[in-house]
């Protein structure tokens, strides 16, 4: 698995420098495509253009990372608990599992975190697939950013929402948590997502990762959903299964039983090369981007729709 997460570790940094981004107070629409079935277009084209869910059933359609997203719901951009960041990017569309999943979590973190609430980011485009910048999953409405910065006890402006930047969890070095930013408040905020029977992954900074193994106490079932990635200093990223039932979802392994708290779990995510990368001498080709027909056949029916 790590072998497999190295080669994609450019993706994964990119995503983390990208949710620290600002947004926009005034977005412009994006020009329309002079040819939107040409099939050498990239996906990414048709689906960042829509601002709108088509109009289908709810599903979630092929594989977290090659996918898309049919009869999304929005979560509210203010909620009890909640605050969504961003807004500009048009991302807070989910699945309605995900989205009732969200609201329950945002009450519970408030309840054994002691927040006022989340700063949620981003979880998915109004029709899923893949996006025009960022995030390399987030495609079919199962994925969720959460921010490591507690929701403040007043609503936000809109300028706060496109602008303030969330927490930096890490030390500089990389190699632990930045005791100055990190809580206990952090680890019970994890473990009431890990908590949550729908949610199978978090991903975490691996010195989050490795604060959580140290610090977690009684029960530590729930330590073997949050595994390691790149990035991901700033916010936890949660996962939850496909939807009962349906067919049309791709799910992936379950996690393996263990805590992932081992030295050698951990090893890789502080290894030299991973710290401290070195160009390669000759610079990798970039992977071309997924075009309508790398996705589910299902996903046009989805992007065309009115």
């Amino acid at each position: 698995m790590v072998a497999g997460l190295a080669i994609c570790g450019g993706v994964w940094a990119a995503t983390a420098a990208h949710a620290q981004q600002v947004g926009s107070l005034a977005p412009k629409p994006l020009p329309p495509l002079a040819n939107p079935h040409d099939p050498h277009l990239a996906a990414k084209e048709l689906f960042g253009r829509k601002t709108t869910p088509a109009p289908l059933p709810a599903r979630a359609i092929g594989f977290y990372a090659k996918g898309c997203l049919a009869g999304a719901e929005p979560l509210p951009i203010d909620g009890d608990a909640w605050q969504v960041m961003r807004l500009s990017r048009n991302r807070n569309w989910g699945h309605p599992d995900l989205i009732v999943l969200l609201e329950r979590l945002a009450a519970r973190v408030k309840k054994e975190a002691g927040w006022n609430g989340l700063l949620v980011g981003d979880i998915s485009q109004p029709r899923g697939g893949p996006m025009l910048t960022g995030h390399a999953s987030h495609q079919v409405g199962l994925d969720a950013d959460i921010w490591l910065t507690p929701m403040p006890n007043r609503q936000l402006t809109r300028r706060e929402r496109e602008e303030m930047s969330a927490t930096d969890m890490v030390r500089r070095d990389r190699l632990d948590i930045d005791p100055k930013a990190w809580t206990p408040s952090h680890l019970a905020a994890i473990r009431a997502a890990a908590r949550e029977p729908r949610v199978e992954r978090i991903f975490v900074n691996a010195a989050i990762k490795k604060a959580l193994c140290r610090e977690a106490r009684g029960d530590r079932s729930w330590l073997g959903k949050v595994r390691p990635m790149y990035g991901h200093n700033y916010h936890f990223h949660i996962r939850i299964t496909c939807p009962a039932g349906r067919t049309d979802c791709t799910p992936q392994p379950p996690p393996d039983g263990t805590e992932g708290c081992a030295p050698q779990d951990l090893a890789y995510w502080f290894s030299d090369a991973v710290l401290h990368p070195k160009p390669p001498k000759t610079p990798p080709k970039p992977r071309p981007p997924l075009t309508l027909a790398d996705l589910p056949p299902a996903c046009r029916q989805v992007v065309f729709a009115p």
